[in-house]
């Protein structure tokens, strides 16, 4: 996949199908709109384009959400992308200058007369320009003066659910619901970070813990509990198995910083320093302030049993 963030290093293409939209996730909904725009691809012997922003509009403009929370990162948005088979993404940097731009002089300025458009794949609530003022009747006008074709994708409903971005961010903020988000997502919800020194309170529990630093500062954390995660080591591309916890350390300091800490199973590598991938499995519990350390190891405890019970069922 080839990634260009600069409109004029674009080869005009007439014979290409575009989509444009933030794919905060790209959670399943989304990927219906990509699978119509492969679709359409192959069918009509286009190339795909997928135009996308970064930041995300909302860190920018913050007129809806003042604390908004991503998904994904760029990276990991155009990682999906390439596995989707994507032919180019194109990355708009988002600024308060660009979200001035009206819809039409987006379309006309970047996808009609430099990109060139055959196809224009978009989702059925799709609202762009300043002040969303871009709509489907906008769109239809500008087909019929420039020659390309408008497709809507209908909504996608996930067990007679609706599907967004910002349902997800409130499954994974207010419940931990990371098995849910994972059956939205097509994938298991992740972070990314660096393992940092700790107070290695975990050796003395004997449940060793790699604490992580999140690379992102908007990067959406599951809400506060025990987590039984997938942990890939992304220098080695080895993946473990543990348990994570996300909190304050109640009982044995409830620091105001969250604390991200993992226990990896059957592992006694160095690993600090290093970046680390966590895939979110199942949310065993909420964070808890025991009674004593005795108490909180055999809760500990349990939580292995549990992990493992539920790895075994995967």
């Amino acid at each position: 996949m080839q990634i260009i963030r600069d409109i004029n290093d674009f080869e005009f293409d007439k014979k290409s199908a575009v989509t444009v939209g933030t794919f905060d996730g790209v959670h399943i909904g989304h990927r219906k709109i990509i699978e119509k725009l492969n679709s359409i691809k192959v069918i009509k012997g286009l190339r795909s384009v997928i135009v996308t922003f970064d930041p995300h509009p909302q860190i920018v403009l913050r007129n809806r959400n003042k604390d908004i929370k991503i998904l994904s990162t760029l990276e990991e948005k155009l990682d999906i992308f390439n596995q989707l088979k994507t032919d180019i993404a194109f990355v708009i940097n988002f600024t308060q200058e660009f979200s001035n731009t009206t819809a039409t002089d987006f379309y006309k300025n970047y996808l009609i007369n430099k990109i060139g458009l055959n196809d224009l794949i978009l989702g059925y609530d799709h609202m762009f320009g300043k002040n969303r003022e871009g709509n489907f009747e906008t769109l239809e006008k500008l087909s019929e003066i420039n020659n390309f074709t408008v497709d809507k994708v209908d909504e996608y409903k996930f067990d007679g659910e609706h599907i967004s971005s910002t349902v997800i961010r409130n499954l994974l903020s207010e419940q931990g619901n990371v098995k849910r988000v994972s059956e939205i997502l097509g994938r298991y919800y992740s972070i990314e970070g660096k393992v940092v020194e700790g107070r290695k309170l975990g050796r003395e529990l004997g449940y060793a813990t790699a604490n992580i630093e999140i690379g992102n500062e908007f990067k959406l954390i599951p809400k506060n509990g025990i987590y039984t995660v997938e942990i890939i080591l992304k220098e080695e591309n080895v993946s473990y198995f543990g348990m994570m916890s996300i909190g304050k350390n109640p009982t044995v300091a409830n620091e105001e910083i969250i604390k991200l800490e993992v226990n990896i199973f059957n592992f006694e590598k160095d690993i600090y320093g290093k970046e680390i991938k966590i895939n979110f499995i199942e949310r065993l519990r909420d964070e808890k302030k025991f009674e004593n350390l005795e108490e909180l190891k055999k809760a500990i405890s349990k939580d292995k049993t549990k992990s493992l019970e539920i790895l075994n069922n995967l």
